[in-house]
Formats: C-alpha cells, sequence, structure tokens
C-alpha cells in the first residue's frame, strides 16, 4: 500500500466515523469528554423527548389493550354496541 491509498484509507475511516456520531448523536464536551444524546441538549430538547417517550409509552398501551379486546370473542358483541352507543353520545 502505497502513502496516497494511506491517506485515503484514513480519511474514510475519519469520515465514517463522524458520519456514525452525528446519525447517533454523540457530542463531545469541551474538554473532549463524550457525551451521548440528549445529555449536553438543552432543557426543552429533553423535556420533548420524555414527553415523546411518555406518549409513545401510552400508546404502546393502548394497543395491548386494543388487542385484548379484540381476541376476545365472547363479549366482542357486548363491545360492539357499547361503542355505538359512545359513538351515538359523542354526535349529539
Amino acid at each position: 500500500m502505497n502513502p496516497f491509498e494511506m491517506v485515503v484509507a484514513i480519511i474514510v475511516v475519519i469520515t465514517i466515523g463522524r458520519v456514525l456520531q452525528a446519525r447517533y448523536g454523540v457530542i463531545k464536551g469541551g474538554r473532549g469528554n463524550r457525551m451521548e444524546g440528549l445529555a449536553v441538549r438543552d432543557p426543552a430538547e429533553k423535556f420533548e423527548a420524555d414527553r415523546l417517550r411518555d406518549e409513545i409509552r401510552a400508546l404502546k398501551e393502548r394497543v395491548q389493550v386494543l388487542e385484548r379486546v379484540i381476541t376476545d370473542n365472547e363479549n366482542s358483541l357486548r363491545l360492539d354496541h357499547e361503542i355505538e352507543k359512545l359513538r351515538d353520545k359523542n354526535r349529539i
């Protein structure tokens, strides 16, 4: 391997490393110490990320409930009537 190829290889490795750092949110602090993710972002971004995590958690719980309701064949007709009643109440 000649010196030119070695320089090109080093540049490619560094570029790939920087792209991965940017992609996964690795940020270097003032003295070179590494902090990952939301650790050094401003409080508004951290608050928004926490809110979104809570929302995702709530949506996952709702999906679990819906899966349980859908697989429950015994009470499906009764549930269908209750849902229709609720829809009628919302239309008024």
